[in-house]
């Protein structure tokens, strides 16, 4: 209930009113049943506009941190998560990593539809970066429709280390379904995860027009971090 008065009561109203995002593709979106949406991810608020763009509901798995932000900033970014109904995981890898497939599994067998950034984390420079096999992993064990979306301009409504927002054009794009029925009971195979993982970033890149960098952006990110150093 809480979901859909913060979505249709208050922030949806007022985002559209100061930022009059445009939407494309809504109709790829199927009206009921387990889906995943995949998109490229440029800022904070990629998770507040792609879901406006949604007509259902959508649950992500955010990372652990949004949910434990100290002072008035990180109570209120908690209590936008809590009451979206997000779900915090934790990106350690390892078990951490197991543990957040079955959550987004758990979601999907709901009938509910999962949104994944394959890119992991925030790109550092606006280009997108190679997408984690996990989402592939997820895709083969529940079975369901992937729809890829792409966000555009939101690094410039809210920029990496950016406090507060700017009045930006925002574009939403949203692809066909894409299917990957033909790799059913072939999740253990890296290879196979790994093409599969590729097709989805390649049509990300085209929904998006990003250039596409073949590494990871935590990569990226972390050398950009100690070089400052």
């Amino acid at each position: 209930m809480l979901y859909w008065w913060l979505k249709n009561g208050v922030l949806g109203p007022l985002l559209q009113t100061v930022f009059r995002p445009t939407i494309e593709g809504q109709e790829h979106i199927p009206p009921k049943g387990a889906a995943i949406v995949v998109s490229n991810h440029l800022s904070f608020v990629d998770s507040i506009f792609l879901p406006l763009a949604i007509p259902r509901r959508m649950t992500y798995l955010a990372k652990s941190d949004y949910f434990t932000g100290t002072g008035l900033r990180g109570a209120l970014v908690r209590l936008f998560f809590n009451a979206t109904g997000q779900l915090p995981i934790d990106r350690a890898g390892g078990k951490a990593s197991e543990a957040s497939l079955n959550t987004g599994l758990q979601v999907l067998g709901e009938g509910r539809v999962l949104g994944l950034y394959p890119e992991g984390t925030r790109s550092p420079d606006g280009r997108l970066y190679r997408g984690r096999t996990g989402v592939a992993r997820m895709v083969l064990e529940a079975n369901v429709p992937v729809i890829p979306a792409a966000v555009i301009g939101t690094d410039r409504v809210m920029p990496l280390g950016a406090k507060l927002p700017k009045v930006r054009k925002v574009m939403i794009r949203i692809g066909p379904p894409m299917d990957f029925s033909r790799f059913e009971g072939m999740e253990g195979d890296r290879f196979v995860l790994r093409a599969i993982t590729d097709e989805i970033m390649y049509t990300i890149a085209q929904l998006s027009g990003q250039e596409y960098v073949d590494v990871y952006a935590s990569t990226v990110r972390n050398q950009t971090a100690s070089s400052e150093a």
